[in-house]
């Protein structure tokens, strides 16, 4: 994988920008120790299924995520940047037992503390389609009332 290309390096927050999408596109269950280097200790993170602050939390979310999928991985394949936040926009894919392999897209809202450490993490993907129209009884469910919800 080749991370991505990311920002003119004469941006503000290039280096911390580059640092975290390099974590993250080479996350492995032994880089979470690493999860200091770019988080803050009082880091707040949210996701569809957490709302956690510090570093022990958040990194027991990314070492859940091991345990719980097979060969996860991250692409971040665009970054909107500001001066003191960003959103990044990956794909994040993941193999289940039986199954082949999954690919959700979302997005991270950064920002940043003082030190180019993330502060706050808010990633943003839609859990009903991406994960439990997947699941047999419950994605026949769920695709019915999207149908009967959209305005199509």
């Amino acid at each position: 994988m080749t991370p991505a290309v990311i920002l003119d390096q004469d941006h503000p927050r290039a280096l911390a920008i580059q640092g975290l999408v390099d974590f993250y596109e080479t996350m492995s269950p032994t880089s979470i120790a690493r999860l200091d280097r770019y988080y803050a200790p009082d880091a707040h993170f949210i996701d569809p299924f957490n709302d956690v602050t510090g570093l022990p939390a958040i990194r027991r979310i990314f070492e859940h995520m091991f345990t719980q999928v097979a060969d996860p991985s991250f692409e971040v394949i665009d970054v909107i940047a500001g001066p003191d936040r960003c959103v990044l926009i990956w794909l994040f894919r993941f193999g289940a037992p039986g199954s082949t392999r999954h690919c959700i897209q979302g997005a991270s809202h950064v920002r940043w503390d003082a030190q180019d450490r993330v502060i706050a993490h808010r990633d943003y993907w839609d859990p009903a389609r991406e994960l439990y129209e997947r699941i047999p009884l419950l994605g026949w469910l769920m695709r019915g009332l999207r149908r009967r919800l959209s305005a199509h």
